[in-house]
C-alpha cells in the first residue's frame, strides 16, 4: 500500500475461478503480502448471496465492484457466476459494465469501468478479461480496440492517470493489443520489467496447455496507463510478478499476478 498522495500500487490477477483445490487461504496470503491500492481481478466467482470480490474486499478493508459474465464460460452445471471485479482502497464513486464485441459467443462478456475516490481526484480504472480462443482472433482484436477506446474516453481525463488492467489473453507484442499499445503505455515495459516475464506458465500443475503458444509461457496479464492530463508525467517505480509460488503447498492460481507501483506529477 502506498502513502504518497500521487502514488498507487496497482495489481491485476486471474484467480482461476473455483477450479482446482480450495485456494482461499493462499490467495488471501498473497494479497495480504502485496496490499494493492487498486486490484483488478478476473475469473472471480459470485453466488450464494456473496462474491469472491466482496469477501476479499472485506478481508482487505477495500471497496469492490463485480460484473459478469466473463471468460471463460462457467460450466453449465454450476450455480456460481464467473466474472471480473475491481477492488479499491478508496470508495468507488462510479461503475459501469460494457458488453464486449463477441460475435462467436452466445453470451455477452463484459468489461468494467470504475472511478475510485482517490485523494487527488477521481481515479479511472478499466478492467477486462478478453477472449482466450485464438481461433476467434477477430473478436480478440475487436476487443483490444474496444478497451483501448474505453480507456481513452475524454470523460476520464483529470487529475489521475487512467488505468487499464486485466487478463488480456495476448502477449504485449500481439496484434490483439496493437490498439492498446497505440494509445496507452505498458507499465511492465516502462518499469523495465524482464522482457521474458511469464504470467501463464506451463510449469503450473494444471496449466491449460491446450491454449497454445500464443498464451502459454507468455505475459498475457497487463497493466497499461495513460496520463489524465497533457502536462501530467507518470513514472513507473517498480514492476513485479506475484502469486507464482505455492502457499502451504497450494498454488493460489494458474496465473501470476502483475504488481505495478507508479506515481505522477503535473
Amino acid at each position: 500500500m502506498t502513502t504518497s498522495i500521487n502514488a498507487i500500487r496497482v495489481m491485476t490477477w486471474n484467480l482461476w475461478w473455483r477450479f482446482g483445490p480450495d485456494r482461499r487461504a493462499a490467495i488471501q496470503a498473497v494479497l495480504d503480502e502485496w496490499r494493492p491500492d487498486v486490484l483488478a481481478l478476473q475469473e472471480v466467482w459470485a453466488g450464494d448471496g456473496t462474491s469472491q470480490a466482496a469477501e476479499l474486499a472485506d478481508a482487505l478493508g477495500m471497496h469492490a465492484v463485480f460484473a459478469a459474465p466473463s471468460y471463460p464460460a462457467a460450466p453449465p452445471d454450476q450455480e456460481f457466476e464467473l466474472g471480473i471485479a475491481v477492488l479499491s482502497r478508496w470508495p468507488i464513486l462510479y461503475s459501469a459494465t460494457h458488453v464486449l464485441p463477441a460475435r462467436h459467443r452466445s453470451w455477452d462478456p463484459v468489461a468494467l469501468t470504475v472511478r475510485a475516490d482517490h485523494p487527488a481526484g477521481p481515479l479511472p480504472v478499466v478492467a477486462a478479461c478478453l477472449e482466450h480462443a485464438v481461433v476467434y482472433t477477430d473478436d480478440r482484436i475487436a476487443q483490444g480496440a474496444f478497451v483501448a477506446d474505453l480507456a481513452t474516453d475524454p470523460r476520464f481525463d483529470g487529475p489521475c492517470p487512467v488505468l487499464l488492467a486485466g487478463d488480456l489473453n495476448a502477449a504485449v507484442d500481439s496484434p490483439v493489443l496493437r490498439p492498446v499499445r497505440d494509445v496507452l503505455v505498458d507499465a511492465w515495459t516502462a518499469g523495465r520489467g524482464a522482457p521474458d516475464a511469464v504470467t501463464l506458465p506451463s510449469s503450473h500443475p494444471s496449466a491449460p496447455l491446450e491454449a497454445g503458444p500464443q498464451l502459454i509461457d507468455q505475459r498475457i496479464d497487463h497493466v497499461f496507463f495513460r496520463a489524465g492530463r497533457e502536462n501530467q508525467h507518470v513514472v513507473v517505480d517498480a514492476v513485479r510478478l506475484a502469486g507464482g509460488d505455492p502457499v502451504g503447498g497450494v498454488h493460489p492460481s494458474d496465473h501470476r499476478a502483475v504488481v505495478v507501483d507508479l506515481h505522477w506529477a503535473g
